[in-house]
């Protein structure tokens, strides 16, 4: 199977670390122009040094799209593209009862209205031209909510429902809505997440991402935390050609956690 890219922009938010980096790169080898973004220039300029590539193969993008503004900024300087993958997202453990309404505000707006903002405002020209990708990128924790993260696990269960409805309402016109659904991965807010066990065990991130899988994921069929690669390979099969019967659904790379059949 050949996946080109070629001729086709990609846009992939919160793409200068992560799963999100991890995918502009496969754009990339695959021929496509990638916009990368991220909150602040200096990233967004070293993401873009990492990727290299051609001339005219990569560009960025720096503002923080958990904001109207952010969005109608970002979507000025790029009218139109071919292939939008929702990835900017925040995650952070805390309790229900300590979590104030900013909190869940905050959670909101980043991981669910952006990508809402953005498909509306780049699905109608996906439409016009008869071909599109948008894919949110989710979690096995929009199913499996998790007890110490409710906040998080109630946005990524919004994107299903965004995605799967939005795919609805495009129905017949050549644009594909998906969601791909990572488990445990080791990107490098999980990284920063183990570095003390790291430290305290001396083994390598590896075998500590392994073993807090384990622990906190025992359910898993992989036995180890997936990389960031691994879930980007799903993200570019669905927006490609080959992909194109695939739409509303919710695509698991979560190594067998969630314990569903279907």
């Amino acid at each position: 199977m050949h996946i080109d890219f070629a001729g086709r922009t990609v846009l992939v938010t919160g793409s200068t670390a992560g799963i999100g980096f991890a995918t502009a790169r496969a754009f990339v080898a695959a021929g496509a122009h990638v916009i990368v973004n991220g909150r602040s220039q200096k990233s967004v300029d070293g993401a873009l040094e990492r990727l290299g590539g051609p001339q005219g193969t990569v560009s960025g993008f720096a503002g923080d799209l958990a904001t109207a503004a952010g969005c109608a900024q970002l979507i000025a300087a790029y009218p139109d593209v071919d292939v939008l993958v929702n990835n900017v997202g925040i995650f952070g453990l805390q309790d229900f009862f300590d979590l104030p309404d900013s909190e869940w505000e905050r959670f909101f707006q980043t991981n669910v209205m952006s990508g809402v903002r953005l498909a509306k405002a780049y699905a109608p020209g996906m439409s016009t031209r008869g071909w599109g990708r948008i894919v949110f990128i989710s979690s096995e924790s929009a199913l499996n909510i998790p007890a110490d993260m409710i906040h998080y696990g109630f946005t990524k269960t919004a994107q299903l429902a965004v995605s799967r409805g939005l795919a609805k309402r495009l129905a017949g016109t050549g644009v594909t809505v998906n969601a791909v659904l990572p488990g445990p991965t080791l990107s490098d807010g999980v990284a920063d997440m183990l570095q003390a066990d790291v430290q305290r065990t001396g083994d390598s991130l590896e075998k500590v991402a392994a073993d807090f899988v384990a622990q906190h994921r025992g359910s898993s069929i992989l036995r180890r935390a997936a990389t960031v690669v691994e879930v980007a390979n799903m993200i570019v099969y669905v927006s490609s050609e080959q992909a194109s019967a695939t739409t509303g659904a919710a695509l698991r790379v979560d190594g067998g956690v969630v314990d569903y059949l279907v």
